[in-house]
């Protein structure tokens, strides 16, 4: 049960996040719980820790197996959430993959694979859950996770800059037309975080302190961090919140 003012309870909501089985995704799905609703977690592995921290909080959850690199799999996620969970309130778009390269020697298949799971596929979702919000009168709030990237170029990852950017860009656009019909579209930007996909430059000394050196906050955001970015777009406290662009990066982007 959900101990959250009305402003920002998710009672009787049902929230459905991509790539929620560790990390950042995890970490919302958690918060999302925490607020009163219900997650439909959706990815290609076993969500079975965010399962267990779901039960903890005393939330309800289904799991939804698919691969969300093909657009082939936005309609019987969508099915599925909804025939387990009710129809989806909130669609958090999380899932997304990275490949480095030096943009002379960058494939064609890893431009299409980052493309394809962190750009195409979420559109396509959205539009999903927008089209059920709007056949039933409900409105609802999509939450796009976007990047440092979507703001900066980076090194070597030419497909992920493109997608986050272009991410950045659609969000704006599905908020303008989407408003008007009671659906709030926004994106979290998350910074540096501690994860599992930056254990790597954590464990390099001379990254982690360039990085460390640059966060006015002095310190690898705990994906628990989203959480509340995540519950406040989620909730009607963030009704009058379209196309933001909602940065969680300890002051990165100030600096």
């Amino acid at each position: 049960m959900s101990t959250q003012s009305p402003q920002f309870s998710l009672e009787n909501k049902v929230a459905l996040v991509t790539g929620a089985n560790t990390g950042l995704g995890q970490a919302m799905a958690v918060a999302l719980a925490s607020a009163g609703a219900a997650i439909a977690l959706v990815g290609r592995s076993e969500p079975k820790e965010t399962e267990s921290l779901i039960r903890q909080v005393g939330g309800k959850s289904a799991v939804i197996m698919a691969d969300l690199s093909r657009t082939e799999a936005v309609e019987s996620v969508m099915a599925e959430a909804e025939g387990a969970l009710g129809p989806v309130d909130i669609l958090v778009n999380n899932a997304g993959i990275i490949r480095r390269e030096e943009a002379l020697d960058f494939s064609e298949l890893d431009w299409d694979d980052v493309l394809a799971t962190n750009l195409k596929v979420p559109f396509f979702l959205a539009q999903a859950a927008a089209r059920s919000m709007v056949a039933g009168d409900r409105g609802g709030k999509i939450i796009n996770v976007a990047s440092l990237l979507s703001f900066q170029g980076g090194i070597r990852v030419a497909s992920y800059t493109a997608s986050k950017s272009g991410l950045a860009g659609l969000t704006r656009l599905l908020a303008n037309e989407w408003a008007a019909r009671g659906i709030n579209v926004n994106a979290i930007v998350p910074g540096y975080f501690a994860t599992n996909n930056t254990t790597a430059l954590r464990a390099d000394d001379v990254r982690n302190r360039q990085i460390l050196e640059r966060i006015p906050a002095g310190r690898w955001g705990d994906p628990a961090d989203l959480g509340g970015a995540a519950v406040f777009l989620a909730s009607p406290a963030s009704d009058y919140v379209h196309g933001t662009l909602l940065p969680v990066d300890g002051g990165w982007l100030g600096r």
